[in-house]
């Protein structure tokens, strides 16, 4: 990546992101949301869309706007639309979670503000969509790695359009009102669309890259990948389609989710597989923590799959959903945007520093702007808070589960302090810290 250009705005989405992540955390130790309320209450969507939207989305988008270019060796389409994209897709979360308190009686607000706030969602993540779309369709054939992004987009596009169905039906509008048992049979496509196509299949695509590239290995296995990506782009066409047409006759989405299911698992069973070849074959014996904790979420994403089998062969799934999703959301997809935020901001504050002067001045390494000692204490908190907190789930004790998220939340400030000292240099020793001709990166925004 030496030579690439940096997205001006990556950063500042890590940072919305992280701050929105808090906000979620900080809500759920104080009791707000599931399981204090129900899982359908306007106060566990508050909760949810932080965490599905403001954190996990938005961090994505950085990503993907920093990566896709490396990804297709191709420049992003418009770097110009990104601080759009970032501002609607804030505000339109702020007004969409205004809308589910005013629903939840927390105060008195009007009805529109539910489809408002989707509305400016969608168009935030139509900017995100064609961006990075064209960005794509300007390097065909693609890239494996490539495909599961294209996928993800695909995703994204249904999520979104579902989000603005289920806005106009909860504000009581004339339109939503054609569509009573939408609520009902349309939040499993939702979900499966948002968390398992948009967030899992995006991440295994942009993981394949990272993880080849942070550890000097090889690309993967070609049919391992190939499988992994066919059988999750049938698993999601297979959901989502047959969901639509079951929802549209009518008719159970339990056949449309089970032929789903098992093509997921095919495609998880060969992505980890293919995963821990790279990790054989990488010419970096000694892995850096990024890389061990990117394992460690790999571990929680296999549990997952293990627990929603055997709840659904014990009929038990509906009444633990809420801590499948909780593991699968922080276990696995916060678990491994954190530990490989933890190397992609030293990253990238090294290329803007150092790249330019690398070859005339001694310059640090990548590894001399973590103490990945210091900061390993909080990736074994926040894993260790996250599997607690989803056995606290699994037995219904809310009271441990919110003990157990105050041990996330945390070490989810421990991890904030890492990035941003790493953004300052803190760590860098000072006889190498601003050698001739380099200059400070801003804490926020990167030089182009």
């Amino acid at each position: 990546m030496i030579g690439t250009s940096l997205c001006r705005w990556a950063i500042s989405y890590f940072a919305v992101a992280i701050v929105w992540l808090l906000l979620a955390e900080a809500l759920m130790v104080v009791g707000f949301g599931f399981p204090n309320h129900d899982i359908g209450a306007p106060e566990t969507l508050v909760i949810v869309h932080m965490v599905s939207i403001g954190w996990l989305s938005t961090v994505l988008c950085g990503a993907l706007f920093q990566f896709v270019p490396v990804l297709v060796a191709r420049p992003l389409y418009a770097e110009r639309w990104t601080l759009p994209a970032l501002a609607l897709l804030t505000l339109g979360l702020m007004v969409l979670l205004a809308g589910f308190l005013a629903l939840g009686g927390h105060f008195n607000g009007p009805s529109w503000l539910l489809p408002i706030g989707a509305g400016l969602l969608i168009a935030g993540f139509a900017l995100v969509v064609a961006n990075l779309g064209m960005t794509l369709w300007s390097a065909r054939p693609l890239p494996r790695p490539a495909r599961f992004v294209a996928g993800g987009l695909a995703c994204i596009c249904v999520t979104a359009a579902f989000g603005g169905l289920f806005s106009l039906v909860l504000s009581g509008t004339a339109i939503g009102a054609q569509w009573p048992e939408l609520l009902v049979s349309g939040v499993p496509i939702h979900a499966l669309a948002g968390l398992g196509g948009w967030l899992t299949f995006t991440a295994m695509g942009v993981s394949y890259r990272l993880l080849a590239m942070f550890m000097l290995a090889p690309d993967g296995d070609a049919r391992l990948g190939r499988l992994a990506w066919l059988a999750g782009a049938i698993a999601l066409a297979v959901g989502l389609v047959g969901g639509v047409l079951a929802l549209w006759r009518m008719t159970g989405l339990n056949l449309a989710f089970l032929l789903a299911g098992a093509a997921a698992l095919l495609s998880l069973a060969a992505y980890g597989r293919d995963v821990f070849g790279l990790y054989s074959t990488r010419k970096r014996r000694a892995l850096e923590l990024n890389t061990r904790m990117s394992l460690v979420a790999l571990a929680s994403l296999i549990a997952v799959a293990i627990l929603g089998a055997a709840c659904l062969a014990t009929g038990a799934f509906s009444s633990h959903v809420g801590a499948l999703a909780f593991l699968l959301a922080f276990g696995w997809l916060t678990g491994l945007v954190l530990a490989n935020l933890y190397k992609i901001v030293p990253f990238l504050t090294w290329l803007e520093t150092y790249g330019p002067v690398m070859g005339r001045v001694p310059t640090p390494r990548v590894q001399d702007l973590v103490a990945e000692r210091r900061a390993s204490k909080w990736f074994v908190l926040f894993f260790a808070g996250s599997w607690t907190a989803t056995l606290m789930l699994m037995v219904d004790a809310p009271l441990g589960f919110r003990i157990a998220v105050a041990a996330v939340m945390v070490a989810t400030l421990g991890l904030s302090e890492e990035l941003i000292r790493a953004r300052r240099l803190t760590d860098v020793a000072a006889s190498q810290r601003l050698p001739t001709g380099a200059a400070a990166p801003h804490l926020l925004v990167s030089r182009n």
